[in-house]
């Protein structure tokens, strides 16, 4: 119960679009005036919410993107607008079912074929996530949710990772999250066994397992590859998944919600900055280093798990050692 008054009294202070309009009055223009021609971005969920806003951003910038969607049809209309939009042609569809990690794996291989070093991958690739209300099991015989949020996004890193090294020292791995993780510990209970599915509590624990489980360890475990890992949160934006996902709460906060775009400020200036401003391993809101649990909410103890929780996604991912 604590948690969750903490976490509505914080989100309303800081993730509205109001939060967004104070804390950016801190910002420094030139931050997001920087080009980036050259760097390879490969942008999932792209074709719609946050995640269309993010590419967009990026190849206003002169990357060259590829776009993850698992829709061809909406995938290339979503290609179109971003490409006339920003008179960037160097922008691609790629498409492939981020809750199967078959299909993931096939990606992958098809796309290392390419050889193309990748200097930023953004991950949660289904930007700010999936959240499905009913319990859902996948053809592979996955939780829905988890599939998607969890052991897509580590499925696809790690697969990811020789292209990532191609451009190191400069290639980042960001992971769109949520500050939903506020409201859950770590858990090793990944599929959530209990009798009366929880849609929400379910998306909070696998955002908890993005920023502290996926994001540490990898930060910790290839500190000398040349590689930056980071998560952020884009606050409470107004996207076609909130719609969808969360009518009620769209529809309390009519209004006080952020755009798409500022949903993806933070995600466009994480890929812009030199990783010397950045701390490899931390979770980001709004352009600044945010922490990672409330005061008393205790959640902090659960960290002991992220080994057991790492190990188990290998062992789902069916990952070589």
């Amino acid at each position: 119960t604590w948690r969750s008054t903490a976490f509505g009294i914080y989100g309303y202070m800081n993730f509205t679009k109001n939060g967004f309009l104070d804390h950016s009055k801190k910002f420094k223009p030139e931050d997001m005036q920087i080009q980036i021609q050259g760097k390879n971005c490969v942008v999932t969920g792209a074709n719609s919410g946050i995640g269309y806003a993010a590419a967009e951003g990026l190849a206003s910038r002169g990357a060259t993107v590829y776009m993850v969607c698992r829709n061809k049809e909406r995938g290339e209309e979503a290609l179109s607008k971003i490409q006339n939009s920003t008179g960037n042609q160097n922008v691609y569809l790629e498409v492939c079912d981020l809750s199967s990690v078959n299909d993931i794996k096939s990606f992958a291989s098809t796309f290392a074929s390419k050889d193309v070093p990748v200097h930023s991958l953004f991950d949660s690739f289904w930007f700010l996530g999936l959240l499905e209300n009913k319990r859902t099991t996948t053809p592979e015989g996955f939780e829905l949710n988890f599939a998607v949020n969890v052991l897509g996004t580590y499925t696809m890193t790690e697969l990811m990772l020789p292209l990532l090294e191609k451009a190191s020292p400069d290639s980042k791995v960001i992971t769109v999250s949520s500050g939903g993780m506020y409201t859950s510990p770590l858990t090793t209970d990944l599929q959530f066994s209990g009798e009366k599915f929880d849609g929400v509590l379910q998306y909070a624990r696998n955002k908890r397992i993005q920023i502290v489980a996926l994001t540490e360890k990898w930060a910790d475990k290839y500190k000398n590859k040349g590689i930056g890992f980071y998560s952020m949160h884009p606050g409470w934006a107004e996207t076609p998944g909130v719609a969808r996902s969360l009518p009620s709460f769209k529809e309390s906060f009519s209004g006080k919600l952020r755009t798409s775009e500022e949903g993806a400020d933070t995600v466009v200036w994480l890929a812009l900055q030199p990783k010397e401003k950045l701390v490899s391993g931390a979770f980001y809101f709004d352009r600044a280093e945010a922490p990672k649990h409330l005061t008393l909410a205790g959640t902090s103890k659960s960290h002991d798990l992220i080994d057991s929780v790492i190990d188990t996604l290998h062992s789902m991912a069916a990952l070589d050692p």
